[in-house]
């Protein structure tokens, strides 16, 4: 594999010469390729953590509570069918259950954490729901 010149009109060469690969697999040198930075992508990043931050987000799934069931702050322990709420609000993640099809809800005793990236919700949700969940006991 040999390197080709890449070229325009009048076989003017147009930018580098390589596409990233060395033939032994290293990468090439470095070359100034001007507009290809992440500068576009890095701020509609940030615009939608912003959006993200500012906005609730809540994910909702059914458990049946282990031995022992689930310590709330307001009511003690809660047993049986019950509903896990996760929400991410004002930088943390809240963890909060009732009883299926109920409309009170409780706050998971230890269930509030500093979430740093909203993006991580989902995984709080599922470990919580993993960790509370245990229909076979």
């Amino acid at each position: 594999m040999g390197e080709q010149a890449v070229t325009g009109a009048g076989d003017t060469p147009l930018g580098p010469t390589t596409a990233g690969m060395a033939a032994d697999g290293r990468p090439a040198g470095s070359a100034a390729v001007p507009g290809a930075g992440m500068s576009a992508d890095a701020s509609v990043a940030a615009e939608r953590s912003a959006a993200t931050e500012a906005a609730p987000r809540e994910l909702i799934a059914d458990l049946v509570a282990g031995p022992g069931g689930v310590m709330t702050d307001e009511v003690g322990v809660i047993t049986g069918e019950l509903t896990l709420r996760t929400t991410y609000a004002d930088g943390q993640a809240h963890l909060s259950v009732q009883y299926r099809d109920a409309d009170e809800w409780y706050a998971v005793t230890g269930g509030t954490a500093r979430l740093a990236d909203p993006a991580g919700l989902d995984a709080v949700h599922t470990i919580a729901l993993g960790l509370l969940n245990r229909p076979e006991g």
